[in-house]
């Protein structure tokens, strides 16, 4: 299967090492950055979600107004709607997009960002939440027949939507997370498993456990695995790893400015420790040690608090390309990337790196099929048939090489 890109959509300038320089959503930039991802070979970009930040559905609907190619991985939270709700906001805005979206939901790994909105549930009550809002939404996306619901959070009846998907049958369902109650939900119900970027053994040891939560729901088809990472990138690897540096530096001077100020404003200095499983892992991650593998580099992460995908990957493009084709020998189709300056990052990485990866991808997957024919024609000669190979090759959403072959 051709790898995929995932980049940013953000509504403004603003990073990690970067004020924002105007409004929270500014229309001009949310455009300019989506119209470079498009022009630049990327797949599709994630419309992310916060509590204060700009809602992402109505910024992406003007988007997929404004471009023609794009897809669009549009972030939720079950708190923040009711499930008949925003069944028909997705299916209205893939009608929009004419058939362009995904809907990533979220569960949410942080108490104090949750109950800014309300929510009072328990993390493992939100994945129970999380999954039975899938399923309504699914049902609801799929069924043209009026029908009641009485679950565990969710009750109503007679419902039947007007409006419906572009997609048939339904759009893609994106769900992450690194505990075992986000493997169970997710391997259940997910069509697209995301995780952030951790080395080599460990991104395999979390792919096994979401297929084996997602066999053990019964599925035979498994969730294709979405890594994402921070690249930095500069034309040597000497530029590259200074790049790094400022950027780490620039990352820590920021949170030491934020962390100022919120003392002066209520005396709350630096955030406690992440309560997510996600974040302690790359936390403890970064504090094993600070470089893996080809490029993985973790203090951009360490800068962060472990916030979100902050692991970056380092050095040329040649580099970082060879780094993520790691990644997809494990198993790995969608690599989702974002940079510190999100535009000219966003042109640099879709001319330079995602070519490479593109190519390398079609080479091995043409060397993979030839192997699968030459299989074919070997059995049909000795005269097993050709359905005694007919799986060759691996099966669907098993690593394309051993993790050792990888290293090798």
């Amino acid at each position: 299967m051709p790898v995929e890109f995932l980049g940013i959509a953000a509504t403004n300038d603003g990073s990690e090492t970067t004020a924002r320089s105007g409004a929270s959503f500014d229309k001009e930039y949310t455009l300019r950055l989506a119209r470079a991802h498009e022009d630049n070979g990327w797949d599709r970009v994630l419309f992310a979600y916060g509590s204060g930040t700009p809602d992402p559905a109505p910024a992406a609907a003007y988007i997929a107004g404004k471009l023609d190619r794009l897809q669009i991985l549009l972030a939720h939270r079950p708190n923040v709607s009711y499930p008949t709700f925003a069944a028909k906001t997705f299916a209205t805005l893939d009608q929009i997009s004419g058939g362009r979206l995904a809907v990533h939901f979220i569960t949410g790994g942080n108490d104090h960002e949750q109950g800014r909105e309300g929510d009072v549930l328990g993390k493992d009550e939100r994945y129970a939440r999380t999954r039975e809002y899938i399923r309504i939404v699914k049902k609801i996306w799929t069924t043209h027949e009026a029908f009641d619901h009485e679950g565990e959070h969710y009750r109503f009846h007679d419902f039947v939507s007007d409006v419906f998907p572009v997609q048939q049958p339904r759009p893609n369902v994106s769900f992450g997370g690194s505990s075992p109650a986000a493997y169970a939900a997710g391997g259940a119900e997910a069509d697209i498993y995301c995780l952030w970027g951790e080395p080599l053994e460990q991104t395999a040891q979390q792919i096994e456990a979401v297929r084996e939560a997602a066999r053990a729901a019964g599925r035979t088809e498994l969730p294709r695995i979405q890594v994402a990472f921070r690249p930095i990138i500069a034309p040597t690897e000497e530029l590259a790893w200074e790049k790094a540096h400022r950027t780490v530096g620039a990352i820590r001077e920021r949170r030491r400015a934020g962390a100022a100020q919120r003392h002066r404003g209520n005396g709350v200095t630096e955030a406690a420790a992440p309560q997510n499983t996600g974040s302690q892992r790359l936390i403890a991650i970064a504090e094993a040690g600070e470089r893996y593998d080809r490029a993985l580099w973790t203090p951009t992460a360490a800068a962060t608090g472990g916030a979100g995908n902050s692991n970056a990957l380092v050095g040329t493009p040649e580099t970082v390309a060879q780094a993520l084709l790691d990644y997809y020998d494990l198993g790995v189709d969608i690599l989702s990337a974002r940079g510190y300056d999100l535009l000219d990052d966003a042109i640099d990485f879709g001319r330079y790196v995602i070519p490479l990866v593109r190519e390398e991808v079609a080479k091995r997957d043409a060397a993979r099929e030839s192997a699968r024919e030459a299989a074919r024609e070997g059995a049909v000669r000795e005269g097993a048939g050709p359905d005694a190979v007919r799986g060759a090759g691996p099966e669907t959403g098993s690593p394309r090489q051993t993790l050792t072959a990888v290293r090798g």
